[in-house]
Order: C-alpha cells, then structure tokens, then sequence
C-alpha cells in the first residue's frame, strides 16, 4: 500500500462516544486520530487540519487519540499465535512492548507495555491474551525469549521455538512501531508510561484496519 493510501482509508471504525462539547467537527476529528496513528506527528497533523479550515493544538489532537480509548479487539479462534516482547524508551527510560500477532494476517491481537520483562509479566500477559481471544488450545510461535517459554509452560500453552518464520508477522508489527517512534521523538517524550501504552493500542487499532 502507499504511503499516501494510509491518510485516505475510512475512518468507521473510531468511536467518537467521547466527544461532548467539541468544537471541532466529528469527521475532522477521525481524520486527525487516523493521521497521526497512520505515520504524521502531531505538528503535520495540526497542519492539516489548518488547511481544512479548522485551527487546533497539538494538544487537542493527543488529546483526541487518548480519549477515543482505542484497543484491539477480541474474539479471534486461532490455530496459531506469534508472541514477543521488544525494548521501548520513554523519556530515557526503557520499557518492553510486549505483543501478539495472528501469522497468518499479521493483525495485532493484544499488546501491553511493562517497566520490564520476567516470567510473571509474561504470564500476566498470556492469561489477558487467553481471556479476550480463543487461543488455549493454539500453537504459541515464539523466539528464544526465557520470559515467555517460562510463562508459556506455567500457562500450559503449547509452543514451537521459531526464530525466523513467525518473525515475518512480529517483526513487521515492531518494524511499524520503530518507524513511528524513531520518525517522531515527540510521540514517547513527555508522556507517562500509560499514556505511551494507550498510544501504542490505538495504533494497534489503525495498523488492523490498514491491513483489512
């Protein structure tokens, strides 16, 4: 897909429940969430919105994408699940992204971010994982992280080691964020910890429907 095709896609699938006194017109307020989950910075954002005649902050857009409390959806039966788990930084500080990812359609099935990584974490994980999809009985495709085959034979889950053909689906989710957050420092800067995992849903949410 273009890189122009990622600003023109629908936008039904942001839920502006939380819009109750603004100023700004609904559409133009889904097309500010989904320009600058699809790959914009706040500032290019805000001039966008400039050009369609409507003047606004970088603040009101964060704002905007917080509020709209995006997550991945649940209820996905998969055969097969690729888990990992990737160092984040914010504010200087490291934090690890941790994710699944259905293979085969390489949509993001649940991601969380933590101050670090150890076997309670990761079962932390499995089990909201396993709580919002029908993955229980799947094949859990991992690399060679100690965390998640720990967590995963505390979970009695089934899991394969496989450092190279599931990373095509996990490493292409990781590659998008690096791209965002390495194209705009700005994004996990200032912002606590939630607010960057809330980011990091929403984002979930727009690469999915992208992929559709």
């Amino acid at each position: 897909m273009a890189e122009t095709d990622r600003l023109n896609e629908s936008t039904d699938w942001i839920d502006l429940e939380f819009v109750q006194r603004e100023r700004t017109p609904p559409q133009l307020i889904k097309k500010g969430i989904r320009h600058h989950l699809a790959g914009l910075s706040l500032s290019n954002t805000v001039v966008l919105r400039e050009e369609s005649g409507v003047k606004r902050s970088r603040t009101a857009v964060h704002n905007w994408v917080q509020k709209a409390d995006l997550q991945p959806s649940g209820g996905e039966n998969l055969d097969r699940v690729a888990v990992d788990q990737k160092s984040i930084r914010i504010n200087d500080e490291q934090y690890w992204l941790y994710t699944a990812v259905d293979p085969e359609s390489n949509k993001i099935l649940h991601s969380r971010l933590f101050p670090t990584y150890t076997v309670p974490i990761a079962r932390e994980f499995l089990t909201e994982l396993t709580e919002k999809h029908a993955v229980t009985d799947a094949v859990f495709l991992v690399d060679d992280a100690d965390d998640l085959i720990a967590g995963l034979r505390r979970e009695n889950l089934s899991y394969r080691v496989q450092q190279h053909g599931f990373q095509n689906a996990v490493e292409r989710v990781f590659r998008e964020v690096e791209r965002r957050t390495s194209s705009f420092s700005n994004c996990f800067s200032h912002v606590d910890p939630d607010t960057a995992e809330s980011w990091l849903q929403a984002h979930a949410v727009w690469w999915n429907q992208w992929l559709s």
